[in-house]
């Protein structure tokens, strides 16, 4: 990032990792790829026979992510500005879902790559996340998923943007948070993360999400002012 910033300004520019800099186009996000290798170096999440070319430890690992992503999506989209990339119709995922297909309306897809290259790619985090807590979260609940066995939604195909609520619902498919308040709430009263973090992490992020959402809530917007003022 800071290599981007310092070229950019020697340009008389400005780069921003900001996941929503701008309203009206898609947000910048940042995928993570994820496959685990056994003690042999053999990729784990390969199995040749399976119709998706996928082992049942890449099942089981998804499984638990999708689980455990309620919790987690603080720390995969960190900032108030995260979620308004998390919306229908800018390329970024915003139902607890997955699918066989460059579906980009579910949370994790499977990318076309097989054999060595086999894995899995989660579509929701973004260029504001610290790495090393999204990665630490992503590979416990992945781990997690695989130690209990947790068992895999449905595949969802389609777009689900489109899709009706009912029918969503009736297939079990849940929302992640729509907001950094919303998260917070998630966040907040899940002991797995608190487990993954360890307390001191835990708390301290926690209590500097709450400080940042109720500056948040403080404010008053352009939008606001515009929307309202004239009105009432």
């Amino acid at each position: 990032k800071m290599a981007a910033k310092t070229i950019a300004k020697r340009h008389g520019l400005h780069a921003t990792f900001m996941p929503k800099p701008k309203e009206g186009v898609n947000g910048s996000g940042m995928h993570i790829n994820m496959s685990l290798e056994d003690a042999t170096g053999r990729n784990a999440f390969v199995d040749e026979s399976d119709s998706l070319g996928l082992s049942a430890t890449a099942y089981y690992f998804m499984a638990g992510i999708l689980h455990h992503m309620k919790a987690m999506t603080i720390l995969t989209n960190p900032l108030v500005n995260s979620y308004k990339r998390l919306i229908p119709g800018y390329d970024a995922p915003i139902y607890i879902a997955w699918s066989a297909t460059s579906n980009r309306s579910s949370l994790i897809r499977i990318p076309s790559s097989k054999g060595a290259g086999t894995r899995i790619e989660l579509r929701c985090p973004d260029s504001a996340m610290n790495p090393y807590l999204a990665l630490a979260a992503c590979l416990r609940a992945g781990l997690d998923g695989i130690e209990k066995q947790i068992k895999l939604p449905e595949c969802v195909q389609g777009n689900m943007f489109i899709m009706a609520p009912e029918c969503l619902e009736k297939r079990g498919v849940e929302r992640i948070p729509e907001t950094l308040g919303d998260a917070i709430e998630a966040f907040e009263h899940d002991g797995f993360m608190r487990d993954v973090l360890g307390e001191h992490i835990f708390i301290k992020y926690l209590e500097a999400k709450k400080k940042e959402w109720r500056e948040f809530r403080a404010q008053v917007t352009d939008w606001e002012v515009s929307e309202y003022l004239y009105k009432y």
